[in-house]
């Protein structure tokens, strides 16, 4: 049995969430609620050093790093796959993949905020404009790719599932959240609704998880 320690927004885990759920993999869910600094407490950090979520246990092993696990869950796991065989759209793929995941994410974790907050004084309403303009910085050029690799397809890459999507829907949750205007977004928008038709993605959501309530 694996174990997946997560927090329900968390974006990264959001991702290896849905990934767990496309395999049908069998997984038990350990919450490590950030909000109150439980990544801080001494029993997650004997499992996690790092302290970030997710950490996915296997066997004795821990993994850390969302796109990490993605990827050892699709060769332990095969079908469905989210990468394809030809070298060239595996690497167009993880391309993708990596800037949704990196070049959006690291600005709306909470040791960023706390310096903000904190060491800068930043207000809640300059936080709010902070995330709304990372999030729209890092979806313009996103965009522009998916206009180009999907102009019609309902997923980043055509007619199946890849790791590109599992890890934009997260960020458009994100987005929402922060109440960003995505009409400039229609191709997102576009694959995002596509992928939330799928149970695993659904199931996945935030607020569908059992710490949300």
């Amino acid at each position: 049995m694996m174990t997946l320690y997560d927090y329900f927004r968390s974006t990264a885990a959001y991702r290896v969430r849905i990934t767990l759920n496309l395999k049908g993999l069998d997984y038990q869910q350990a919450p490590v609620n950030l909000l109150k600094g439980e990544d801080h407490g001494t029993d997650y950090r004997a499992v996690n050093p790092q302290g970030l979520v997710p950490a996915l246990t296997v066997d004795k092993a821990v993994l850390q790093q969302s796109l990490a696990i993605c990827e050892y869950l699709d060769e332990v796991e095969p079908e469905p796959p989210l990468l394809p065989g030809d070298p060239l759209q595996r690497a167009q793929i993880r391309a993708l993949a990596q800037m949704v995941a990196c070049d959006i994410h690291p600005v709306n974790n909470l040791r960023i905020l706390k310096y903000l907050t904190g060491e800068l004084g930043v207000s809640e309403a300059q936080k709010l404009n902070w995330y709304r303009h990372w999030i729209d910085e890092g979806f313009r050029p996103i965009e522009q790719i998916l206009e180009k690799t999907a102009p019609d397809g309902p997923f980043c890459f055509g007619e199946r599932v890849t790791l590109a999507d599992i890890c934009l829907v997260p960020q458009v949750y994100n987005a929402r959240r922060f109440e960003l205007d995505l009409n400039p977004y229609p191709r997102i928008v576009t694959i995002e609704q596509h992928c939330l038709t799928l149970d695993a993605f659904e199931r996945a959501k935030p607020d569908n998880q059992p710490d949300a309530h």
